[in-house]
């Protein structure tokens, strides 16, 4: 079985964001979040993907969804990603121990030792609500994000 499924609680984590700070899942109680594994910082599609979400703006107009983008890379990757691309969002450095929050999203490649392309959407009381999973090399559609937000209740 595949682990978390659609309609599953999202499991747990904490993580360090680019800043240096602590966040885990419970932090985003209360809105939807978006949580995008990526398996580098700095690789095209990945930089793509980041400067897609970036540009996006707001990914809805009636709902208030935070965005957090994990990667198995140190906090101080992340931190050179988000402020060479302006990323204001939430840079989450999965590095150590490697990769624990995306294997508990089973979105780690024991082979390569990185996070694979998997993004949750999981609403304000952590149930996750729509899921995609891309090969390591194709980038994620910032309108299948938007439709899934549309969905939310």
């Amino acid at each position: 079985m595949t682990h978390p499924a659609v309609g599953d609680a999202a499991p747990g984590f904490s993580l360090i964001d680019q800043h240096g700070r602590h966040v885990s899942l419970t932090d985003f109680r209360g809105k939807p979040l978006l949580l995008v594994f990526v398996p580098f910082a700095f690789s095209d599609t990945c930089t793509n993907e980041l400067i897609d979400l970036r540009d996006a703006g707001a990914l809805s107009e009636d709902k208030d969804v935070a965005v957090a983008v994990v990667s198995c890379d140190s906090l101080y990757t992340m931190k050179a990603w988000g402020d060479v691309h302006a990323f204001n969002e939430s840079l989450l450095s999965d590095f150590w121990p490697h990769g624990e929050a995306a294997r508990a999203y089973d979105v780690f490649s024991d082979d390569k030792g990185l996070a694979t392309r998997g993004t949750f959407l999981i609403d304000a009381d952590g149930i996750v609500r729509w899921l995609v999973r891309n090969p390591t090399g194709e980038a994620r559609s910032i309108d299948d994000y938007r439709e899934a937000i549309a969905a939310l209740d």
